[in-house]
């Protein structure tokens, strides 16, 4: 049986030998698959060249016993449908601070299974090769993206790594004196760029993103409220609606239950005080990052910040930030139109644009 990539090699020789490396060309995008991949912590985002857009995510599920693969089916589920029946499943978050978990080979396999499941979804039944970039946090570690790779390679042909707020900045064409905040739940991604891909040094990542605010929310509350039955979830669905910082626009009021009963609890304070919590380290990094900027370049740089990632979300944030830089002059800081997607974006586009055979030259790939 002949493989799809000695079929490639063979039309390519025939096309070479007669001179037709259209019919060629014609017949890889034909059975290729370009996406462009953002494997987030808390959702995972694919855009593919032949129009696929998907957002699921990231968790697997797997029936709890014999009663659970009754109802459910052997699994594994994904996504929305695996937090639907999460009473049938046990859960797996297989994704922490941006990369694949390394606590236990159930966590390299619910990684494993949800990369397939995407690029599954992404073939939709046929047989085409899928290749592409997938993001990862600017300051990941050769061992992190080694383990992405090894992940991919299973499913993928090529496969490119990349850093996240790169791939929004290449999404923008903002790659040069600009600075990108990338704040998504497992980590906040800072970059410098200076139009080139940015070096490890034009980067850094902290960990305090949109989990660290679930998880202090979540305490503050029940500090707050004793007997009432919060969770992180619970507080994480609280921030998605409500987050801000600064001077609230009116009380934040939600429905929580105390003793199994409804009741309304003020939120307000507590909402605030976790929100601002992560001001002071991305204020710190980009203060530092901003004299790496040739000094005739920095004005221009802090004229030009993006905020970027779910947390761009949080009402007041781009003006927090630019009012406590006013000491370096003029600051302006814009958030993304569509923060879920942009990554994606960005990262097809440059699957696009950079033809594979120069992908080494960004980053880690296999495949080439």
């Amino acid at each position: 049986m002949i493989s799809k990539g000695e079929e490639m090699r063979a039309l390519e020789e025939e096309d070479v030998a007669e001179g037709k490396t259209e019919r060629f060309e014609d017949e890889v995008a034909r059975h290729q698959v370009m996406v462009g991949i953002d494997l987030g912590t808390c959702r995972t985002v694919v855009m593919s060249d032949k129009g696929d857009k998907l957002l699921i995510r990231s968790v697997v599920g797997y029936p709890k016993d014999i009663i659970s693969r009754q109802m459910v089916g052997e699994g594994p589920l994904f996504g929305a449908e695996a937090l639907e029946k999460r009473n049938f499943l046990d859960l797996c978050f297989p994704l922490a601070e941006g990369v694949v978990r390394e606590a236990s080979e159930r966590d390299y396999r619910a990684a494993r299974e949800l990369v397939r499941h995407v690029v599954d979804l992404v073939r939709n039944g046929t047989d085409v090769e899928v290749c592409g970039i997938i993001g990862v946090p600017a300051r990941a570690s050769v061992m992190n993206k080694e383990l992405l790779l090894k992940v991919a390679r299973e499913m993928m042909t090529k496969t490119l790594v990349v850093s996240e707020p790169f791939m929004v900045a290449y999404a923008l064409t903002r790659l040069n004196k600009c600075i990108v905040i990338d704040i998504g739940a497992g980590t906040v991604d800072i970059c410098c760029m200076k139009g080139s891909v940015p070096a490890p040094e034009d980067q850094v990542t902290t960990f305090k993103g949109g989990d660290y605010i679930d998880e202090r929310l979540e305490a503050a509350i029940a500090r707050r409220y004793p007997g009432v039955q919060v969770t992180k979830s619970v507080a994480c669905a609280i921030k998605e609606e409500h987050a801000f910082v600064g001077e609230p626009e009116q009380p934040v009021e939600v429905t929580l239950r105390a003793e199994g009963k409804p009741a309304r609890f003020d939120v307000t304070r507590e909402i605030r005080t976790v929100c601002e919590s992560i001001v002071p380290d991305i204020l710190e990094q980009v203060e530092t990052l901003i004299t790496s900027f040739d000094p005739e370049d920095q004005e221009d740089a802090l004229k030009n910040i993006i905020l970027a990632g779910g947390g761009s979300r949080i009402r007041g944030l781009d003006r927090m930030i630019a009012d406590r830089l006013q000491e370096y002059g003029e600051v302006q800081v814009t958030c993304v139109d569509n923060p879920e997607y942009v990554g994606a974006i960005g990262a097809l586009k440059l699957a696009k644009e950079v033809p594979p055979a120069h992908w080494a030259q960004i980053g880690l790939m296999f495949g080439g």
